[in-house]
């Protein structure tokens, strides 16, 4: 709880606002929803800094909320509108892949953030035109396989797929470097990051911790390659309890004795760490058994046809490689537009002026078919240029 500057207090009772232009060079949006009042506002100073404050008219009070995901950069404005329980926010004068970013306010995931957190929770997440394959969770117990079938998949189709890079807070050994190997962070920065959010699964191994962030996983998608995870059952868990929509597969093997073969067989390790990663095992075996976490278990009793069927899976047998497909659609929004809904389509009037003469186009942008969200990305977005 707490106070608003006071341009914000005088000028709430004006209503839903798209873009004003306040006195001292600010820009602001106010969006209702509910018995709250959204209001997306940045100090003018030749470029906004967004940040987000919440009027709850029921009480009325002002409330800070904890802000989740990876904040938009700053812009010399915005407009904005709502879309069952987002709010779409269109920056003024950026990148035409930075323009259009959504705050959620009252979806599942928030929902979950606030009940998690005990707080008032908004999150955000950039919007994307079109869409990607959905990211791949490979997880099995040590010694099943699935590094190699990983390698296979990554040699045959190498344009295709790709590693997202983890982050850790160890410091970086002979020749790793920061952002090929891992992010390296520190502890209290990765704690906090936790904590709003933007990982989709971490452990803490001797006192370092480990962790896969949604942004790392985005990435992958934005080059146009499909991510691929190899990560234990536990992580597997958590990826299925975030945002993310994923495929996960199982790998397992034919039998404990086949397993305890493979690992006797590998020469890399004491008797200790053997029995200790079959026990291990069972336990990874019975929770990808049970836990509901994985759609597809592949047994990899012969290497080659545990291959075959895992590209089965992804849409893969039978694979001719397609031709460079073209460069993805962009929309480059004017600085004066003005934004409304008309059912799942976002009508964006757009306005350009030179000398005397002045032309006018409509962007239809259409919701009708998003996916994903925060805090990473929303896409599945799609627009038509109407003269």
């Amino acid at each position: 709880m707490g106070e608003a500057p006071a341009f914000l207090v005088d000028d709430l009772q004006d209503g839903p606002l798209s873009g004003l232009e306040l006195n001292n060079g600010a820009c602001k949006t106010t969006t209702m929803v509910g018995d709250k009042t959204y209001v997306i506002v940045g100090a003018g100073d030749g470029t906004l800094s967004i940040d987000v404050q919440i009027f709850d008219r029921s009480l009325g009070e002002w409330v800070h909320p904890t802000v989740l995901g990876n904040k938009p950069s700053s812009c010399k404005g915005h407009s904005a509108v709502l879309f069952e329980n987002r709010i779409l926010v269109l920056k003024k004068g950026s990148k035409p892949d930075d323009q259009i970013w959504f705050l959620e306010v009252d979806t599942q995931y928030v929902r979950q953030q606030r009940k998690k957190l005990g707080t008032e929770v908004v999150a955000w997440s950039k919007g994307v035109i079109g869409n990607v394959e959905r990211p791949v969770v490979i997880s099995g117990p040590s010694g099943v396989g699935k590094g190699t079938l990983i390698s296979m998949l990554m040699k045959e189709f190498p344009s295709m797929f790709g590693f997202s890079v983890s982050h850790t807070t160890r410091a970086p050994r002979n020749m790793e470097k920061d952002g090929v190997h891992y992010h390296f962070t520190d502890k209290s920065v990765m704690e906090k990051e936790i904590k709003n959010g933007k990982f989709l699964e971490f452990a803490s191994v001797h006192g370092n911790l480990y962790g896969t962030s949604v942004e790392a996983v985005e990435v992958v998608a934005d080059s146009g390659k499909r991510c691929i995870l190899d990560i234990d059952v536990q992580g597997a868990r958590s990826v299925r309890a975030s945002s993310l929509e994923a495929i996960f597969i199982f790998i397992s093997p034919p039998s404990m004795e086949e397993l305890e073969k493979r690992l006797r067989d590998r020469g890399t390790e004491a008797e200790e760490q053997i029995l200790k990663r079959l026990r291990n095992a069972e336990a990874e075996i019975e929770q990808g058994k049970s836990s509901n976490v994985f759609d597809f278990t592949l047994y990899n009793d012969n290497l080659e046809e545990c291959y075959e069927r895992l590209k089965k899976l992804l849409g893969l047998d039978g694979f001719v490689t397609p031709q460079k497909s073209a460069a993805p659609r962009e929309i480059n929004l004017p600085m004066d537009h003005s934004v409304s809904k008309v059912d799942d389509k976002i009508i964006i009037n757009c306005i350009s002026s030179e000398l005397e003469n002045e032309s006018k186009n409509l962007i239809m942008l259409d919701v009708s078919s998003i996916k994903g969200g925060a805090p990473g990305r929303t896409r599945g977005l799609d627009f038509q240029v109407i003269d």
